[in-house]
């Protein structure tokens, strides 16, 4: 099969398209032909050398990518209910960069047949990251919540999902050309230039009661300003902060049940995924460059047709 792969730690200059063998189906498994795969920080961070904190071992080369959507082409021992020529989405933690990719029969859902490819492989990562961290910060009606950096993916989704469960005001900083569509997802748009807190507390004189950041920078002080309770802010990228900031790690696993009511959701017209550009596989290289300008709306994905 053919596969996007990391030869070296670096820059996305360090990806190539390359050849491995095809992947079987064990025991529990499935292989899915891969139609499209979301492209992440998650993988740019795996590209420069990270190492995720799960028992992964990174080995060159390696395949990144970690949600895809594709067909089920091969059933492995003991799987029920899934069959060959299943329309799926599903997560691993990497691999997905990929024709193939084997993974657990319990890492995917059914694909409804309204959702694109682009949207299917573009929903699992970001959409349950923005789950987790929402449900950790506890979310609930009534609330003001502030969504730093909510143009990109993983913002908008969480903006959505804060307005769905019930919160009064979302308020979310952005770039003053992406203000237009914080709006149609429901949130009021804010800059994110220095004297931020100000500006929040005009938008919302009663307070803010929980913050989720994404950004970084002005964002995520302006958040440890506003919300009393720390343990109702969550950071996904200033990590090197947390504990200076006195706030807490927040980690969780995804799951095919919390997939399965994300997909419902988009399914209602409830949770949109706004596709900002789709790539071939053979650049990967030049996705990933689009997702570190960190300047974009919505999702990239790697198509594999």
């Amino acid at each position: 099969m053919k596969a996007a792969a990391i030869t070296a730690f670096g820059g996305p200059e360090v990806m190539r398209v390359m050849e491995f063998p095809d992947p079987q189906a064990g025991p529990g498994q499935v292989r899915v032909r891969v139609k499209a795969a979301g492209v992440q920080h998650f993988d740019c961070a795996v590209r420069n050398g990270w190492t995720p904190a799960y028992g992964i071992e990174v080995k060159l080369p390696q395949i990144p990518g970690n949600e895809f959507a594709g067909i089920v082409d091969q059933v492995g021992d003991g799987v029920t209910g899934i069959s060959v020529g299943s329309e799926v989405l599903g997560f691993a933690l990497l691999n997905c960069y990929a024709e193939y990719v084997v993974i657990g029969a319990d890492q995917i859902v059914s694909k409804p047949s309204a959702m694109s490819w682009e949207e299917a492989g573009g929903l699992t990562g970001n959409g349950q990251g923005a789950y987790i961290a929402l449900k950790a910060i506890g979310i609930k009606p009534g609330d003001t919540v502030l969504i730093n950096g909510a143009a990109g993916s993983l913002g908008a989704f969480a903006v959505q999902l804060a307005k769905e469960w019930g919160a009064k005001t979302v308020i979310g900083t952005a770039s003053v050309n992406n203000h237009d569509y914080i709006r149609s997802l429901g949130a009021i748009p804010v800059t994110y230039e220095e004297g931020l807190a100000n500006r929040v507390r005009k938008l919302a004189p009663d307070g803010v009661d929980a913050a989720f950041d994404t950004a970084g920078g002005e964002g995520l002080k302006a958040a440890v300003e506003l919300v009393q309770d720390k343990n109702r802010i969550c950071t996904f990228f200033a990590y090197d902060l947390i504990e200076e900031l006195g706030l807490r790690v927040v980690r969780g696993e995804r799951s095919a049940s919390r997939l399965a009511e994300l997909v419902e959701l988009h399914s209602k017209g409830r949770l949109h995924i706004h596709i900002r550009d789709s790539f071939p596989l053979e650049r990967a290289e030049d996705a990933h460059r689009a997702l570190e300008t960190r300047h974009g709306r919505g999702k990239i994905v790697l198509k594999m047709d």
